[in-house]
């Protein structure tokens, strides 16, 4: 089978959709289908072009099996809702032509989109309308209601309504649509799609190259760090995160001697934050490390902290939990009781209201000092990403599902004419 994916974010990206986008691309190979990629530069989370890619220049070569073609286009040093609009529409038009030029030439029995960028989902539904391929858009991101969860954009009023209509009528009209939790792909069926085109397709966790350490961690030693417990955040730093509240927590447990902080990542909101924590002496800012560390780093933590602004934990689902539950430490988070991100977490650590700093740090203490209830928790959490997170299983239901779409009898209004 031959497969076309329009997707913003790929490798060499670390962290975020395009580590799943990547994984995905080349199980299909594995798998033995033919696959294309059209993808952004890679820019994430630093929001700036990683060096030895950018310009204007198109270029496409083959990357571990996949043919990838990268086009350019803005990235926002700044941000806001505006620029972040332009940023996916200028990766959409300029996709449009590679994107079509393959799906005539090419010919793919599927085209596979990625959303973010929604504002491009459109260039594979025509690429798939003009090549009568069967059409699939994956949603990582609501990323029209994040961005009005997280101040990007107003909430209300005629862009805000335009920007809602936008994404229905995009989303009903891909023959098969997934997301990454039961909750949103409910929000996919609330919005009108019929259940039967709507699949769950998780962001997995690498539970054989992620696991529980059985000594500590090499980065203790390369880091400095004495104090027999961390509590470790480790991936993006942006808006939709609310981590904030790590800094909050840092400043009510800074009497605790046997307690240190680590922020391991990248994105817009690290400076901030690095502000916020000002003097604390119990906080250290690391950059993101390589993925072939990623269970060295995970297994740093004695418990992982994953903030969340509310509102926003069934528009999203952060990938970062996965190598969370895989790494078996417990998971200390924000989310409102009965979210889905609440659900995932349960049994696996603390669940607190977002914004609750206070309860944020009693959570991180409470952890630590019952040894009993952590290491139920961490059972909990490496059982959990083996049951419902491994990589082998997700990508293997998901494979399966791609194959049996090519041999699905388009409904009703989805029928396609392919042009000779």
């Amino acid at each position: 089978m031959k497969i076309l994916v329009l997707g913003l974010n790929y490798a060499p990206e670390k962290i975020g959709i395009a580590v799943y986008t990547t994984g995905m691309a080349e199980a299909l190979v594995g798998a033995g289908h033919e696959v294309r990629v059209i993808a952004g530069q890679p820019y994430y989370p630093a929001w700036s072009v990683t060096s030895g890619y950018g310009g204007l220049r198109f270029a496409s070569r083959m990357e571990r099996g996949v043919a990838v073609t990268r086009v350019p286009h803005y990235v926002p040093a700044q941000q806001s809702g505006w620029r972040r609009v332009v940023h996916y529409a200028s990766f959409g038009l300029a996709a449009l032509g590679p994107t079509l030029w393959s799906a005539l030439s090419w010919r793919p029995d599927v085209v596979l989109t990625v959303a973010p960028s929604l504002i491009a989902a459109p260039v594979a539904r025509l690429a798939a309308l003009v090549c009568g391929a069967r059409s699939w858009l994956h949603v990582q991101d609501f990323e029209t209601e994040a961005a009005f969860a997280t101040g990007l954009l107003a909430g209300r009023g005629l862009v805000a309504g335009l920007a809602r209509r936008f994404e229905s009528a995009v989303m009903k009209s891909f023959h098969r649509l997934s997301s990454i939790s039961p909750e949103m792909c409910r929000r996919l069926t609330d919005m009108g799609i019929a259940q039967h085109r709507v699949i769950e397709f998780r962001n997995w966790a690498d539970v054989d190259h992620v696991r529980p350490l059985t000594g500590p961690s090499p980065y203790r030693e390369r880091w400095g760090i004495a104090t027999p417990h961390v509590a470790l955040y480790a991936g993006n730093i942006a808006e939709k995160q609310g981590i904030e509240i790590v800094a909050e927590a840092a400043q009510r447990l800074r009497h605790r001697r046997d307690l240190t902080f680590v922020v391991c990542g990248e994105g817009p909101n690290r400076r901030r934050l690095e502000r916020l924590v000002g003097g604390l002496g119990n906080v250290q800012f690391r950059d993101l490390q390589s993925c072939d560390r990623l269970s060295e780093l995970m297994g740093l933590a004695t418990v992982h902290l994953l903030p969340q602004l509310a509102g926003a934990a069934d528009l999203v689902m952060p990938s970062k939990l996965t190598n969370m539950l895989a790494s078996g430490r417990p998971v200390v988070a924000t989310a409102a009781a009965g979210s889905g991100l609440a659900r995932e977490v349960e049994g696996c650590g603390v669940v607190v209201q977002p914004g609750d700093g206070e309860a944020f740090a009693a959570g991180i203490a409470d952890l630590i000092d019952a040894p009993d209830r952590w290491r139920a928790a961490a059972t909990a959490a490496r059982a959990r990403a083996e049951e419902r997170w491994a990589k082998r299983l997700v990508l293997g239901r998901f494979i399966a599902e791609l194959e049996r779409l090519q041999d699905e009898h388009l409904p009703s209004g989805l029928t396609e004419t392919r042009i000779k």
